[in-house]
């Protein structure tokens, strides 16, 4: 439908301007509302007044009087008794001017009779030439829409998808059933309404959604959880209603709803209420995927990083029937990954992927696409033709822990005490099996706030950490306090985050991992501090004081027995502490092979 331009006619914008000059003038001026107190004292000094109106109200004795001061200020009030105030002024020898009574009339309704009017010619030509005279309600109805977006062309297959191999396996029977429903029905058999994909951010769902629709070939709808989710009770619901709607006008097809749980949580605790806004829309989508028959062709996917706080309803067979764990790479997905985003980039021949993907434990395919993101970056900006292995080593330390920032001036004393401190982290990572190798140490503050680093780089992907692990974990964290202890006169609060991690390690391995041999194999951390994610506040300790204090006993023993062990580890290490903190002092920078050359000299 045509859009009809609209068109003010002049006449109106003028008269709307001189209504609105001649409004806002008397508010222009200075005017202040007296008390009794305030009119007495102004009419003790007349030689102040300029000019005085006195307007009686009409319809009783009372009078509005308007005093105007020599320096322009307008001053009003109320008096009682219009005969009685008039009388007082001639005692004081006051001049006055009695204003006639205001009996209103048509002429003091009409400025409001022509803003109505105004008002009216405005806003007929929006209802009727604009919208049509249903397009107040059309609006509304819009909003309620789906917000769904249709991915045009999608062409991204499984190939597209690095490592996984095991999570595209699971997906594969979905994609098998979009292509030929007949081959599942025949058997009897019912596919799974829902998928859940479940992981830690950036590892992939999306990705894999999309992946299942292109190999497939079939319309992929994708929306956000918090799309559904609005100030206006009953929208959400509306909208899902929609986005149902529309798939099966579609189907086959996948409906694709990334960041469920901000619709999905459990409901009936928290804070939120037991009839929010959240839950009508939840009980919706219940409802709907009840609604659809077994073999409809819409599959419906999800992902979630919290796949605890759903609520149990959404996750029963008829729903949601399968999880499909999506977690961080191994090595070998890793470089498969590192491979896939280096097809379009240019390589120096000093570049190993493969070693590159055993250094970088613990990285998501993002973290591993915008490491490499970030070297092509520090390339280009450098013009070269090539990445080199030194833009990968750059990138990686302004993606971990921050640009460094050499031009930062420090002191020769604190840039002394960071030496030391430094290297006493990395001795410990060197010599404790658990936790090394060391891979840079450096003195060069970074844009986390550090006023330097030690970055130990893991060669190793481990499922499970032991106890031992975690107390070599404590102990190279407390490894920088402790050398500025045994050099400096004093200690510093650079250890502040130091501290926090090690209490945290010590808490976990006492009331979680069940490390503590008077507190036992019990979880003493329940529902952790996830009142705001969906549990129920009220929630109760279920333990005493008295445990509780063994608790804080067994974390401070756990502590202490690190901070010894770490403290006697660089007390016999004291030479290799020197000369790491001079060769520091000196060159800014150590890498590993550079420090571990200190223990052979």
């Amino acid at each position: 439908m045509e859009r009809r331009e609209i068109r003010i006619p002049w006449f109106l914008i003028i008269m709307v301007a001189l209504l609105a000059i001649s409004f806002l003038l008397p508010s222009m001026n200075s005017t202040r509302r007296l008390s009794s107190a305030e009119l007495e004292q102004v009419l003790s000094k007349p030689d102040q007044i300029t000019e005085i109106d006195v307007q009686p109200a009409g319809s009783n004795d009372t009078a509005e009087v308007t005093i105007v001061h020599v320096n322009g200020t307008k001053m009003v009030t109320t008096v009682p008794d219009a005969a009685v105030f008039v009388s007082d002024l001639k005692d004081r020898k006051i001049d006055y001017v009695m204003e006639p009574v205001d009996n209103g009339g048509i002429w003091s309704w009409l400025p409001y009779v022509m803003m109505a009017v105004m008002a009216l010619l405005l806003v007929m030509p929006l209802l009727s030439g604009r919208m049509g005279m249903g397009g107040m309600n059309a609006k509304m109805a819009d909003f309620g829409k789906s917000r769904a977006r249709l991915a045009e062309d999608n062409k991204i297959k499984f190939a597209d998808v690095a490592g996984m191999t095991e999570e595209k396996e699971e997906l594969e029977e979905i994609v098998q059933f979009l292509k030929d429903p007949a081959k599942f029905r025949s058997m009897g058999a019912r596919i799974p309404k829902g998928v859940i994909l479940v992981g830690p951010p950036g590892t992939g769902k999306t990705l894999l959604g999309k992946a299942v629709a292109g190999e497939a070939g079939v319309p992929f709808y994708s929306i956000s959880g918090s799309d559904f989710v609005e100030m206006y009770v009953g929208v959400g619901a509306a909208r899902v209603r929609d986005m149902f709607e529309t798939a099966k006008k579609n189907a086959p097809c996948i409906v694709f709803i990334d960041e469920i749980d901000a619709v999905a949580r459990r409901r009936g605790t928290g804070l939120g209420g037991s009839h929010d806004e959240r839950e009508q829309t939840l009980n919706q989508m219940l409802v709907e995927m009840d609604g659809f028959s077994e073999n409809q062709g819409i599959i419906v996917l999800a992902a979630t990083n919290r796949v605890d706080i759903l609520d149990p309803a959404i996750m029963r067979p008829g729903r949601f029937d399968r999880k499909v764990v999506v977690g961080k790479p191994d090595v070998k997905a890793r470089e498969a990954i590192l491979k896939l985003h280096a097809e379009n980039k240019r390589l120096a021949e000093d570049v190993d992927l493969s070693h590159l993907a055993k250094v970088t434990a613990g990285f998501t395919g993002a973290d591993l696409e915008n490491l490499l993101n970030e070297a092509a970056i520090t390339a280009a900006s450098a013009s070269r033709d090539s990445i080199t292995q030194k833009d990968i080593e750059d990138a990686f330390i302004k993606s971990g822990i921050g640009k460094e920032k050499k031009s930062k001036v420090i002191s020769e004393r604190d840039r002394k005490i960071t030496a030391y401190h430094e290297t006493g982290h990395a001795i410990l990572f060197h010599l404790l099996e658990d936790v090394g190798p060391v891979h840079l140490v450096s003195i060069i503050p970074t844009g986390e706030g550090a006023a330097g680093y030690t970055m130990p780089l893991p060669d190793k992907d481990d499922t499970f950490v032991t106890r031992g692990q975690l107390m070599h974990m404590m102990m190279a964290a407390m490894g920088g306090r402790i050398a500025e202890e045994l050099v400096c006169d004093d200690i510093t609060t650079g250890a502040s985050q130091d501290i926090k991690q090690v209490t945290g390690i010590a808490r976990a391995m006492v009331t979680q991992y069940g490390m503590s041999r008077k507190v036992g194999m019990l979880n003493y951390n329940e529902n952790g501090d996830d009142v705001f994610l969906g549990y129920d506040i009220a929630h109760n300790k279920t333990y005493g004081d008295e445990l509780l204090s063994t608790i804080d006993e067994e974390v401070k023993a756990l502590v202490d027995e690190c901070y010894a062990s770490a403290k006697k580890i660089l007390m016999e290490n004291r030479a290799v502490l020197e000369k790491g903190a001079a060769a520091l002092m000196e060159k800014e920078k150590l890498t590993g092979e550079e420090f571990a050359a200190l223990f052979d000299r």
